[in-house]
């Protein structure tokens, strides 16, 4: 099978592959909890975007456009940017009950709003086959939470201490700072906000 990959696939694999990355070094950042851990897994979300920029660049300069590529991206997506940000937030304090099904509903949505690119996107696309916007924001949107969440680790602004704290809604644990999953998770699943797609 792997005789059948072109450059662009590879790419989108290393993008895949570095999200995963990120999620095991979050999980032994909880039974090892030494900073450098979390920073890599920070940077290694940071190198999934840029391979993730990459994979599209050069498959447009190759003309390697295919299904199969597509479809590989959006899987690649799920881990980087939906699995991985949400595995940060589960490390760094947001596990209350309520913030768990908050980091599932964010992840839902970002496996949703890919399953629907890929479905829209011929209807989207212009002559050349290039989408010419996003429905709902993309899902590497979510490099924005990811990034908040390195400067709340940074400044020691974890667990309990996370900005707004956290309180109890009907005994069930809840971080306010997740409410910007909750936010994430629907602006990528809107159909009303487009995105131009550069």
């Amino acid at each position: 099978m792997l005789r059948d990959y072109r450059a662009a696939d590879l790419i989108t694999l290393a993008n895949g592959g570095a999200g995963m990355g990120a999620v095991l070094s979050m999980m032994s950042y909880s039974n090892s909890p030494e900073a450098w851990r979390v920073y890599l897994s920070v940077a290694l979300i940071a190198l999934a975007l840029l391979f993730d920029f990459a994979d599209g660049r050069v498959a447009r300069r190759r003309g390697e456009h295919s299904p199969f590529g597509q479809e590989l991206d959006s899987l690649a997506d799920t881990v980087s940017f939906g699995v991985a940000p949400a595995t940060l937030g589960y490390g760094l304090g947001l596990r209350g009950e309520l913030d768990i099904m908050i980091l599932i509903f964010f992840v839902a949505c970002g496996i949703s709003r890919l399953a629907r690119y890929n479905v829209t996107a011929g209807q989207l696309s212009d002559d050349t086959g290039k989408v010419k916007y996003f429905e709902g924001t993309p899902i590497p949107s979510s490099v924005v939470l990811v990034a908040l969440l390195a400067l709340c680790f940074y400044f020691q602004r974890t667990g309990e201490y996370l900005p707004m704290g956290r309180i109890e809604i009907a005994s069930l644990g809840f971080h306010p700072f997740a409410l910007l999953f909750f936010a994430n998770g629907c602006t990528m699943i809107s159909k009303t906000l487009k995105i131009p797609k550069l």
